[in-house]
């Protein structure tokens, strides 16, 4: 062979085998572009989005929807960049979290009902155009929660009912949005109810007087919990109360069957005295009147 055709030859075979055993060269790093250029062609959002918290506390917008240079450069595909619209609520969660993740109000968040429901910050929180100065919410907080929770916006129309309508509460001043540690609550599945003092039901922080502890105490009020006799929301009884006629409602425990919601020395409350057909045994917070417990009387009397 040729000399100069075997050189030939053997300058490509090792050119080839130099290619295969080089490594390819690394992939280029995300690209930062910083907020001017965000602004270009967001400048709706930039406007106010110095009053946010979100601009004090992270690394402006890129800091939550990540490196901006191949969007910029694509001219504008969100999929090239972490676009919340286009996540699904896990991503989103996960996303808010990685800032948020010690913040104790919500440290029950992933096992909370609004998660299990696929509610996630984004379907309450409005980030850049929120509608109220606080928390970033996308509506007052009414509003807000009577978006999903429409049989207990009905409830606050009761005529008995908690002001949630007239803004002297709101719903986060008994519930916890991101969940609690109490998964249950009494009466029942009370999921997302804040507790007062960090033991006790959420109703004790505003009705401090119904605390106690009392000497005497009224076992349905302390075992089984406000809503033995109260309905939370609202009622169209007087009070709050589940059933319109007082001594009904006690007579759901107090009925003398066997030894159940009997007196602490074994008599049921309908004694020959207490003849509940007569009008003046059938308000029974008449003559009891420390119903909610009593540090001087065990029947709760004056």
């Amino acid at each position: 062979m040729n000399p100069a055709i075997r050189l030939s030859l053997m300058l490509v075979v090792v050119t080839s085998l130099a290619s295969a055993q080089s490594p390819a060269p690394d992939k280029a790093p995300p690209k930062f572009v910083g907020n001017t250029v965000c602004k270009t062609c967001h400048p709706d959002v930039s406007l106010n989005f110095y009053k946010n918290p979100h601009y004090k506390n992270s690394a402006g917008c890129e800091g939550c929807h990540g490196p901006g240079g191949a969007h910029v450069e694509s001219h504008g595909n969100k999929t090239l960049i972490r676009a919340y619209s286009l996540m699904s609520p896990p991503q989103v969660l996960n996303a808010c979290l990685t800032c948020h993740s010690r913040d104790m109000p919500r440290a029950n968040i992933r096992r909370s009902s609004h998660t299990e429901a696929d509610v996630v910050c984004t379907s309450c929180h409005s980030i850049h155009k929120s509608a109220v100065p606080k928390f970033l919410l996308a509506k007052v907080q009414r509003d807000l929660c009577y978006t999903c929770h429409t049989t207990v916006r009905a409830q606050f129309e009761m005529p008995s009912k908690h002001r949630v309508n007239e803004g002297t509460i709101q719903c986060t001043d008994c519930h916890n949005p991101h969940g609690t540690f109490a998964a249950t609550w009494r009466m029942g599945s009370r999921p997302m109810v804040n507790q007062a003092l960090n033991n006790e039901e959420p109703c004790l922080g505003c009705h401090s007087d119904k605390r106690g502890p009392f000497t005497f105490e009224h076992a349905s009020v302390r075992v089984d919990g406000c809503e033995t006799c109260h309905s939370a929301h609202g009622s169209p009884n007087a009070r709050l109360l589940r059933r319109p006629v007082v001594f009904t409602l006690c007579l759901e425990c107090h009925n003398g069957a066997g030894t159940f919601g009997r007196r602490n020395d074994g008599v049921p409350l309908q004694t020959p005295s207490h003849n509940l057909l007569d009008p003046r045994y059938q308000r029974c917070t008449v003559c009891h009147v420390r119903i909610h417990g009593s540090n001087s009387n065990q029947y709760f009397l004056r």
